[in-house]
């Protein structure tokens, strides 16, 4: 049965769109706020869609809008055992300003044995494969098992963060996660706009970004950046831009959006 025009259910009730629709929500998206997004989106996909979450400014942003359009949005985090102490602080506070559960997604205990065990603990150093290997154990993995039982899942991507994301949408399908929908409302937005947004709501936001830190992963991965640095220069800072994403973020059109996070 359809919910609504392009959106259909398949087998356990899981909906999808179409690719019309995806042309058609984009191009009616493009001039709407991020709110006007996420009201759509949980319409029509709740309760089977999350927000995933690192806690970086553009997530804190969208916690508070699910707040205040839904609250019992699942929110979901990747905890890679590798992240800044100011991640967690973030965290606990959003936790209790916003009466939310966070689910928490570890990587696999084996896993992570054998990696460090196999390849030491600054592997992901050595070079791009070897540091793709670790975010797959520590991020790709945990991600695949957060999103098997939603329809669709909501992140803080924006074109402006990086060269690889200059060709994202407001909603997409996510060819590798099994054809589920991909929904970035803030991708129109600017870094301004983002900040502009936690000053006038007292949204709580990560301490690091008052370090310097506009992107914010694990805390041997980051580093703050210097005055006209790239946003994502912190980011695996011993590597080219090009290769600056870990794999969590991958469609069908172009292969790795990167992180998001």
């Amino acid at each position: 049965m359809e919910r609504q025009s392009g959106i259909q259910s398949i087998d356990g009730g899981s909906r999808v769109l179409s690719a019309e629709s995806i042309v058609e929500l984009n191009e009616r998206f493009r001039t709407a706020g991020p709110e006007v997004v996420l009201r759509w989106a949980i319409d029509t996909f709740a309760p089977k869609l999350a927000l995933a979450s690192s806690f970086g400014a553009e997530d804190m942003v969208l916690i508070d809008m699910l707040s205040k359009l839904e609250p019992a949005t699942t929110i979901f985090t990747l905890d890679t055992g590798r992240l800044h102490e100011e991640t967690y602080d973030v965290m606990e506070r959003a936790r209790e300003q916003y009466k939310v559960t966070i689910e928490s997604y570890f990587p696999g205990r084996d896993a992570v044995e054998a990696l460090e065990r196999e390849r030491g603990f600054y592997s992901f150093r050595q070079s791009i494969e070897e540091r793709k290997f670790c975010c797959r154990v520590r991020k790709v993995e945990p991600l695949g098992r957060a999103l098997k039982s939603v329809d669709a899942w909501i992140t803080g991507l924006r074109r402006e963060q990086a060269a690889t994301r200059t060709g994202i949408d407001a909603v997409e399908i996510d060819a590798s996660h099994g054809s589920i929908v991909k929904i970035n409302p803030l991708v129109e937005w600017t870094e301004p706009q983002v900040w502009a947004y936690i000053r006038e709501h007292h949204v709580p936001y990560n301490a690091l970004h008052d370090q310097g830190f506009p992107s914010i992963g694990c805390a041997p991965c980051t580093r703050a950046i210097t005055p006209g640095e790239d946003v994502r220069a912190g980011r695996w800072w011993w590597e080219n831009p090009e290769t600056k994403e870990c794999g969590l973020h991958l469609d069908g059109k172009q292969g790795a959006h990167g992180t998001g996070h």
